[in-house]
C-alpha cells in the first residue's frame, strides 16, 4: 500500500525535485523550495505551520495524533555558485513522498506524521536553530535519506565548526615606505603555512579546509585586510575542540608574526557528529535491500562517509538515522558541479522514490514492532523527564 502511494504520486515527486533542481536557493533564501513544499502538504491535509523557529523558510507540517511521533526531514538548500550540487532536491522530493505514503496509515497505525522543512544545511545550521526552539522535542524518531555516489546505511559524518578568521593590519606603499604597514596578506600566508604543516600531524580522519575570502588587486600597496573562512572536522565533539584549537593558533601564529590584529567569527553553529540508531538502521537496511538497493560496508581509509550534517545534531536530541542513496554518479562526487546535473537524471529519479519507499516502511515497522516502539518511548519519555 505505502510503495503504491509512493508511485502512484512519482510524477508529481519527480516534477518536484527537477524544479528545484532548476531553481536552486542558497541558505535561508529558499523561499519557493519551502512554498512549493507546504503547498502540496497542504493540499494532502497535513497542518502546515510555516516560518517556524523563527526561519521564514523553514516549516512544520503535521498529520495524525498517535502516541508515535516520527520526524522526515526534507532539505532544499542549494550551494553558491553550483547549484543543488549536494542533490538536496532529491532530498526533498523523498521526504515530501514518505510524507505522503505514511499519511494513509498513520490512524491505523497510532502514529503522529511530522514532514519538517529544514533550512540552510549547507552552512547555516537550520536543524541548530530548530532544535533550540524545541521543534524535534517531541519526535519519538527522526529519518532522512541523502543522495551521494554510494549506498551506505551508516555514513561516517563528522562533528564541524566552521569559523572565518580576519586580519587588520596597515596600508602602505610598498615601495617608498613598507616599513610602515603591517601586511595582512603575509598573516594569512604564515598561518595557512602553519595549517599546512600541521596536517602532517592530525588524524586520518580529521579535516581542514578553507578559502580566503577578501585580497587586494593592486601590488604596489601593503595589504591592510585579509580574511578567510575554515573549516574543522572531527570524528567527535571532543576530538573537534582540540581540532579547533591547534587551528586557531595557526592563525594566532599569523597576527604574532606580522604584528596585524586578529578576529575571529564563531557565529556559526558547530555540527555534532552523527550517531545512527542501531534499531532504526537494521530496519532501513532490511527495507531497501527488499527493493534491491545493495550496501556496501566501509573499507579502511574510504572517506566516502567524510562529510557533516546539522542532521548529526538532530541525532544527539533523539534516535534518528541518514542512510544515503546512490544515484549513479560513478566517480562524480558531492559538491563538484557536475553532480547537480547527477540530480536529476533517472537513476536519482529512483534513487528518490526507492528512498521515500523504504523510509516509510521502516516507520510502518517501527510503529508495528513492539520492541522497538517502547524503547522510543523510553528513551524519548527519558529524555522529556516523564
Amino acid at each position: 500500500m505505502v510503495q503504491q502511494q509512493v508511485l502512484s504520486r512519482a510524477d508529481d515527486l519527480i516534477s518536484l525535485s527537477h524544479r528545484l533542481q532548476q531553481h536552486p536557493e542558497t541558505a535561508f533564501e529558499e523561499h519557493r523550495a519551502a512554498a512549493w513544499l507546504t503547498e502540496v502538504l497542504d493540499d494532502a491535509g497535513f497542518t502546515v505551520e510555516r516560518g517556524v523557529a523563527d526561519l521564514p523558510t523553514a516549516f512544520m507540517a503535521t498529520y495524525g495524533s498517535g502516541s508515535l511521533t516520527v520526524g522526515v526531514c526534507a532539505e532544499y538548500d542549494a550551494l553558491p555558485a553550483i547549484g543543488h550540487a549536494c542533490g538536496h532536491n532529491i532530498i526533498a522530493g523523498s521526504a515530501l513522498g514518505t510524507g505522503l505514503a505514511l499519511r494513509a496509515v498513520a490512524d491505523e497505525l497510532d502514529l503522529t506524521v511530522k514532514v519538517l522543512g529544514t533550512p540552510a544545511e549547507e552552512g547555516g545550521g537550520g536543524k541548530v536553530v530548530m532544535i533550540e526552539k524545541g521543534l524535534f522535542d517531541d519526535l519519538h524518531a527522526a529519518l532522512m535519506i541523502h543522495p551521494t555516489p554510494r549506498e551506505l546505511v551508516a555514513p561516517d559524518l563528522l562533528a564541524m565548526s566552521a569559523r572565518s578568521f580576519e586580519f587588520q593590519g596597515r596600508e602602505a606603499h610598498a615601495a617608498s615606505f613598507p616599513e610602515a604597514g603591517i601586511n595582512a596578506m603575509d598573516a594569512l600566508t604564515v598561518a595557512q603555512v602553519s595549517i599546512g604543516l600541521l596536517r602532517q600531524h592530525i588524524l586520518d580522519d580529521e579535516r581542514i579546509h578553507g578559502v580566503p575570502e577578501h585580497g587586494y588587486e593592486a601590488a604596489n600597496v601593503i595589504p591592510s585586510h585579509a580574511r578567510a573562512n575554515y573549516v574543522a572536522r572531527a570524528a567527535s565533539r571532543e576530538r573537534l575542540e582540540v581540532l579547533v584549537d591547534r587551528l586557531t593558533k595557526c592563525f594566532e601564529a599569523g597576527a604574532l608574526a606580522t604584528g596585524a590584529t586578529l578576529t575571529i567569527d564563531t557565529s556559526k553553529p558547530a555540527y555534532l557528529e552523527m550517531k545512527h540508531d542501531p534499531l532504526l538502521m537494521e530496519l532501513y537496511r532490511v527495507n531497501a535491500e527488499n527493493l534491491g538497493r545493495r550496501f556496501r560496508p566501509l573499507q579502511r581509509g574510504d572517506s566516502a562517509g567524510y562529510a557533516s550534517t546539522d542532521f548529526g545534531n538532530v541525532s544527539h536530541h533523539v534516535p534518528a538515522i541518514i542512510p544515503t542513496v546512490d544515484i549513479g554518479s560513478g566517480a562524480i562526487g558531492n559538491h563538484e558541479p557536475e553532480f547537480a546535473d547527477c540530480a536529476v537524471t533517472p537513476t536519482a529519479d529512483k534513487a528518490l522514490l526507492d528512498g521515500a519507499v523504504a523510509m516509510a516502511w521502516t516507520v510502518i515497522d517501527t510503529a508495528a514492532d513492539a520492541v522497538v516502539r517502547t524503547a522510543l518511548s523510553s528513551a524519548r519519555d527519558a529524555r522529556i523527564g516523564v
